[in-house]
């Protein structure tokens, strides 16, 4: 930005500083004019209201207590009259507890006294991006797949999820896509052009799990020759999202809990605490209210990360999105295997609609993988499908058929592979069981693949072609 494109920026006033103090409307005042952003001032909630009537703002920001109302009914004003304005709040020092409720009740984000300038600084670069003020960032190519109500209701709450900094939590079984959910909360919002960081919580071991997080400094552990960052530091200005955070041992959900409120992080062998810009989102396939009830997560770490839920919903409750998912996954698989598109046949189509899915979009994108590799030809049909039925030995009920769209407008047809049917093994549509079971024959047979495979109840082929899927040699 020119000086000249700065001094007229700084003319219009663009941000509204609500608060009943002199000397923090003018640090605030002094630090906005540093980033040539101008100001109103309001010392009281009529104050604020009068000048809403009158000016468009692109933020608002207030303090909770004031002389004749709280920063909560500005929330609440601003939410129904100014749609689309993002409002943060100024809470004492400590006060989680108000700026959990100013979230829940649609505020943007908060900042705590005695103010810092930094996190102010930061604060109003993310609000200011919301109005389009810089290019959006270019997707991950992730997208909500399917039509049902569950899914159209999805896709408005990550759009106005996306315009704030509320910590959300996700629930849902595994293979539902939290994930994705996830990324797009980031993709869609001010965050969008910083990373966006994933990690599998379950997956770290306990021992490294603090150096994992929060880095450490050379020489503070045996292995440590470098100093690292961690994970919160890797997603500086961008997203956090813990998946599986009910996997998290008790002491590593008290340091999180700190790092959270306190918006730092200390690094192992580090002596001073480092700022951190950064938005958590986290996610989980279970029940974390009962979690805390059994005593195995803190109640203090969930009220702080489950400010929002959101529900992402099993398959078994939206059929209907079945075909579009399943002509998307086959897309995919042609996309990746650099052959034509495979199309489903209506028995084929009408089976994986009447059966329930247990692991979900995971469970139905295995199990048209298989189908495509040992389908005969260019049509997956019902025997593709139920060979080794997955379902075979499940007590749930059948789905009755939906209207589904023609065969030939589900998908088009990968190379024919050889038409075997893979047998029902342990762990069949659990990639990790049957792996597991897979590798251990091996062993056993001293890597005679030959006889791993018959006593496996399978063809050579079909061990062959699982080895390449998980890239063994």
């Amino acid at each position: 930005m020119s000086s000249s494109d700065r001094r007229n920026r700084a003319t219009t006033p663009e941000i509204l500083v609500v608060d009943d103090e002199d000397d923090i409307r003018e640090l605030i005042e002094l630090s906005l004019l540093r980033l040539g952003l101008a100001c109103d001032t309001a010392g009281t909630v009529g104050e604020a209201r009068a000048l809403l009537a009158d000016r468009e703002y692109r933020l608002c920001l207030t303090d909770m207590r004031l002389p004749d109302g709280d920063g909560l009914e500005l929330v609440e004003y601003i939410q129904a009259t100014h749609v689309g304005l993002p409002v943060a709040v100024i809470t004492a020092y400590g006060s989680m507890d108000a700026a959990i409720r100013a979230l829940k009740g649609g505020a943007f984000d908060f900042v705590s006294k005695p103010i810092e300038l930094k996190a102010l600084r930061e604060l109003v670069s993310h609000a200011l991006r919301l109005d389009g003020a810089d290019e959006p960032a270019a997707t991950g190519g992730k997208s909500l797949i399917g039509r049902s109500l569950a899914v159209e209701q999805l896709r408005i709450q990550i759009a106005k999820l996306a315009r704030n900094q509320a910590p959300v939590f996700i629930h849902g079984e595994s293979g539902t896509g939290k994930e994705v959910i996830a990324r797009l909360i980031h993709e869609q919002g001010p965050r969008a052009g910083a990373p966006f960081i994933p990690v599998n919580c379950g997956a770290i071991s306990p021992e490294l799990m603090e150096s994992e997080f929060f880095g450490h400094r050379k020489g503070s552990f045996t292995g440590a020759s470098v100093d690292k960052e961690g994970l919160f530091q890797a997603a500086r200005g961008g997203t956090l999202f813990l998946d599986e955070v009910g996997e998290l041992p008790l002491g590593m959900q008290v340091k999180l809990l700190r790092a959270i409120q306190e918006r730092a992080v200390r690094p192992v062998g580090g002596h001073a605490e480092e700022p951190v810009d950064v938005r958590i989102l986290s996610a989980s396939h279970r029940d974390l209210a009962q979690l805390v009830e059994q005593g195995k997560f803190r109640q203090d770490l969930f009220y702080r990360i489950n400010v929002i839920t959101l529900r992402s919903t099993p398959l078994r409750e939206r059929p209907e999105d079945i075909p579009e998912l399943a002509a998307h996954i086959l897309a995919k698989l042609a996309r990746r295997e650099g052959g034509a598109v495979r199309r489903l046949s209506r028995d084929a189509l009408d089976y994986l609609v009447q059966h329930p899915l247990p692991g979900n979009v995971r469970e139905l994108e295995n199990l048209l993988e298989r189908a495509c590799a040992l389908a005969d030809a260019d049509i997956v049909d019902r025997e593709d499908l139920s060979g080794g039925d997955p379902w075979a030995s499940a007590s749930g009920g059948v789905r009755a058929p939906l209207t589904h769209p023609a065969p030939h407008e589900v998908a088009p047809a990968l190379t024919p592979r050889p038409a075997e049917v893979p047998p029902a093994m342990p762990g069949e549509g659990d990639d990790d069981a049957e792996r597991a079971s897979i590798m251990s024959m091996l062993e056993e047979t001293h890597w005679n693949r030959s006889e791993a495979a018959r006593r496996l109840g399978m063809t050579l082929r079909q061990l062959r072609y699982r080895l390449q899927k998980w890239g063994v040699e």
